[in-house]
């Protein structure tokens, strides 16, 4: 490993830790952040694992009462971010969103466990609020198993491709005035479109009108999509949640009955028409088209399908770094608007580990290459240009910083996991 860029990455999420939690970066994303909190204390736990196990607790005193940890937690006020806490009308101990995101942080407090045993008495206090939290996926979001998206920012992967149709379906037309924030941090031209902006508002006034009731949303909500993101990411949760609860001595019948529930549901996804997992609008009843770094990771998910390997290999031969956000030879590709074509570094860290685990050493080995290649030529951005290898969005990013530190920066034989 770069010494320098150890030490660079570390001092990024020290500047990034506002005391028990990290920023993504400072300015575009003030908050804490679900997914990207996860990251953060695996990050940590390579050089400090009191504070690795510190940002996981904080993400879990949010959890609302029906088991949900909001995507989005406002620790502390901060005018330049909007949509603010007055927006989303959270009703959780913290002033929140009102959605989650994808559901990874069993899987990092099981690496963590694994780099740092002496953390057990902590892994297993925080082990039944995940299990509530993966109880409320199960219970809200699935559609003939796989599990869906109530708005484009649940799924992390904000302005993909896979939500055009399901947004076409919003009249926005009464959404009202409002500044943005994002669009003064970077450049307009790497950030979703006003027409977007306008529907995730749109989203968001919906669920407020209700209370964020899950039952009355699921009913109303014209948005609804079964997503390869989150059905991957909580069946690989599942299956370390599982791992864990064994060694603590839980019941985990159940879990393993939500396994068998969600390895039906990845099966749904499966689209032949472009040869990948796919993701399905529900309400209109068909599938969305879009193959995308999402598409592959039924490999972290355990899933060692065959059939998905040629659309793998086609978008790693159509980029010169990682793997790209969406089909770089499909209409409408677009390599630095954020998740319209830009390689990302933890998609390549969940695809290329998920790789590694199934044997799979060769297009693991690229991926792992191309994203230490990105860092070490341009630091620690938010995503990159996948054929020029230009640095875009937020700057110092934590989560690209945390992959560098557990991933990128190691040869394979270092990661470590329960699953």
């Amino acid at each position: 490993m770069s010494m320098d860029l150890t030490e660079k990455a570390q001092g990024i999420l020290r500047g990034n830790d506002r005391g028990g939690y990290t920023l993504p970066t400072k300015g575009l994303y003030p908050y804490q952040w679900n997914w990207d909190s996860a990251f953060a204390a695996w990050g940590f736990a390579t050089f400090d694992a009191d504070r690795g196990w510190q940002e996981l607790e904080t993400l879990m005193s949010g959890q609302w009462e029906d088991g949900m940890i909001p995507h989005i937690l406002f620790h502390r006020p901060d005018p330049g971010y909007f949509p603010g806490p007055d927006v989303w009308q959270g009703r959780g101990p913290i002033p929140s969103s009102g959605i989650s995101q994808p559901p990874v942080a069993a899987s990092f407090m099981a690496k963590m466990l694994a780099m740092d045993p002496t953390g057990e008495a902590r892994a297993r206090a925080m082990w039944p609020a995940l299990k509530r939290w993966h109880r409320w996926f199960m219970d809200w979001r699935l559609d003939r198993g796989a599990v869906c998206v109530t708005h484009p920012w649940e799924a992390g992967r904000d302005n993909a491709p896979d939500w055009d149709g399901a947004m076409r379906a919003i009249d926005a037309d009464d959404v009202g005035e409002y500044t943005r924030r994002d669009t003064s941090h970077v450049d307009p031209a790497m950030r979703p479109t006003k027409y977007d902006y306008d529907r995730y508002l749109k989203l968001v006034q919906i669920g407020v009108s209700v209370g964020w009731d899950h039952e009355k949303l699921r009913e109303i909500n014209p948005f609804r999509v079964a997503d390869p993101t989150m059905t991957f990411t909580l069946l690989r949760a599942q299956r370390d949640l599982a791992a864990m609860g064994r060694r603590f001595g839980e019941d985990v019948s159940e879990i393993e009955e939500w396994i068998a529930v969600l390895e039906d549901g990845a099966e749904t996804l499966w689209n032949p028409e472009i040869g990948g997992y796919d993701s399905r609008d529900v309400r209109a009843g068909r599938f969305n088209g879009v193959l995308s770094n999402a598409s592959m990771l039924c490999w972290y998910a355990g899933i060692n399908d065959a059939r998905a390997l040629p659309a793998l290999e086609r978008m790693l031969a159509a980029a010169e770094y990682g793997l790209a956000s969406y089909d770089p030879e499909a209409e409408g590709f677009e390599s630095l608007r954020y998740w319209r074509g830009p390689t990302w570094p933890i998609m390549n860290y969940l695809v290329g580990s998920g790789l590694e685990e199934q044997g799979l050493d060769g297009p693991a080995a690229r991926i792992r290459r191309d994203t230490a290649r990105l860092m070490e030529a341009h630091g620690f951005a938010e995503y990159y240009d996948p054929h020029t290898s230009a640095p875009a969005g937020g700057g110092s990013f934590t989560w690209t910083a945390a992959v560098w530190l557990g991933w990128a920066g190691h040869a394979p034989q270092h990661q470590q996991g329960a699953a």
